[in-house]
């Protein structure tokens, strides 16, 4: 499927249009966005992905259209992911909720430039050398049971308490190469003390949100690649994403918690697409008529995030009337 020059600069237009539509009209400067004001907005971003996918449906037809959806479904649930980084980097740095949106904007920005480095590079990868479909698929399956590992740790440690990026190896650099102040008394990523520029926490938390950015692309543009190897379908669903994931944290950062069982989920979903993307490639190179249809792949993934969330969901219900019961005890 040959993409001309035309649709990229109307997508790069549109994007723009977005952002500034974004900062200026949905999000006033120095604003707490709430929770319903939050949802209204997130469904406005996947209403607009939906809508960008019948346009591609239109324009080159059901099967573009479907890989299309399938990555747009990948890569927003894998960077919910992102959404507890989001809450444990802000709550390290003691970024207020009235300045994070600024904070995620700019991060997105960035997003949006290392996406498309990391999608050129491993769609260039995979055209040269087909063999690095096997490395793509061993990596998403090796990180995926390594997720479930580090889950198992992880709650092993819950009372060690939150973890403090300040901490961080990366952090620690950070602070070693700019002069850093605390002082947070205007939301501004450089502060001038006595003649010389001073980075603040509010630099610090959005170097770190590109850092962890990259570290999830890792993952999810591997993920992606398993469904689309075309350029253009593979950038637009992701960016679509990234575009509705601020708004979704300021919906979501409150109930995180009861999401239990979500990054088991997840982690099914790399397992998942990592063993799809061996099993295709090989079949293809072997040409074999058995291969993991994208309609089926799109049903799996599907039923892995249902199945995670009611899971959290009953868990949660659980754990409530357990408590209710040992306040009534205690009573």
């Amino acid at each position: 499927m040959a993409i001309g020059s035309a649709f990229w600069i109307g997508f790069i237009i549109l994007i723009i249009v977005l952002l500034a539509l974004d900062m200026f009209v949905f999000h006033k400067k120095g604003e707490i966005v709430n929770v319903k004001k939050a949802l209204w907005i997130s469904l406005f971003w996947i209403s607009l992905a939906l809508l960008f996918n019948v346009f591609v449906y239109l324009i080159f037809g059901a099967e573009p259209a479907l890989e299309f959806f399938t990555a747009y479904v990948i890569e927003k649930s894998l960077s919910v992911d992102n959404l507890f980084v989001f809450i444990l980097i802000f709550t390290s740095f003691k970024i207020h909720p009235r300045y994070q949106h600024d904070v995620l904007f700019w991060g997105i920005l960035g997003a949006l430039v290392f996406r498309a480095i990391f999608i050129f590079a491993g769609i260039a990868l995979i055209e040269k050398f087909a063999w690095v479909m096997y490395l793509f698929g061993g990596f998403l399956v090796i990180t995926g049971i390594k997720m479930v590992i580090d889950l198992f740790r992880e709650k092993e440690k819950e009372h060690d308490g939150v973890k403090d990026m300040n901490q961080n190896p990366f952090v620690k650099f950070i602070r070693r190469i700019f002069p850093m102040t605390e002082d947070m008394s205007e939301p501004r990523f450089f502060k001038k003390i006595n003649g010389k520029q001073h980075a603040t926490p509010f630099f610090l938390a959005l170097l770190v949100i590109e850092m962890s950015d990259l570290v999830f692309a890792i993952d999810s543009i591997p993920a992606v690649l398993a469904v689309s190897t075309n350029m253009f379908i593979v950038y637009t669903s992701n960016i679509f994403a990234i575009l509705g994931l601020r708004s979704l944290y300021f919906a979501l950062r409150g109930v995180m918690d009861y999401f239990y069982y979500l990054k088991f989920g997840l982690s099914a979903i790399l397992i998942f697409i990592g063993s799809k993307m061996t099993i295709n490639h090989y079949a293809h190179e072997q040409g074999a008529t058995f291969y993991i249809a994208t309609t089926t792949s799109l049903l799996i993934i599907l039923i892995l995030i249902i199945v995670s969330i009611m899971a959290s969901v009953i868990r949660s219900k659980q754990l409530d009337k357990k408590a209710i019961k040992e306040e009534v005890r205690k009573s």
